[in-house]
């Protein structure tokens, strides 16, 4: 099983939060449509994804393998984390850094 799997399988393990099964799955199906139509900025994406978790900045971190420093600073918006840590942060939610257009 590769890091995100496992990443992904330890977010989404019973009794970790206190929102039920229903409930997150219906963030996290808002958190795609929002990835859909482009209208979430990575840092908003991040937030929503951790607390659908259930998940402190420092657990989430630590979840996905990254330091908690880092983390913090992204959610703050001062971050400048790599596309690799990135990568790692995204995994438990199956998505993917990528590229849009800028809104006008």
């Amino acid at each position: 099983m590769t890091n995100a799997e496992n990443a992904k399988e330890r977010a989404d393990a019973p009794g970790r939060r206190e929102r039920s099964k229903g409930q997150r799955k219906a963030l996290r199906d808002e958190l795609y449509a929002r990835v859909a139509r482009g209208d979430i900025s990575l840092v908003e994406a991040v937030k929503t994804m951790r607390k659908i978790a259930g998940r402190s900045q420092a657990d989430y971190a630590r979840l996905v393998g990254v330091s908690p420093r880092i983390l913090i600073e992204l959610e703050r918006g001062i971050g400048n984390p790599t596309i690799k840590t990135l990568s790692k942060i995204l995994a438990p939610f199956d998505l993917e850094v990528g590229v849009r257009r800028r809104p006008r």
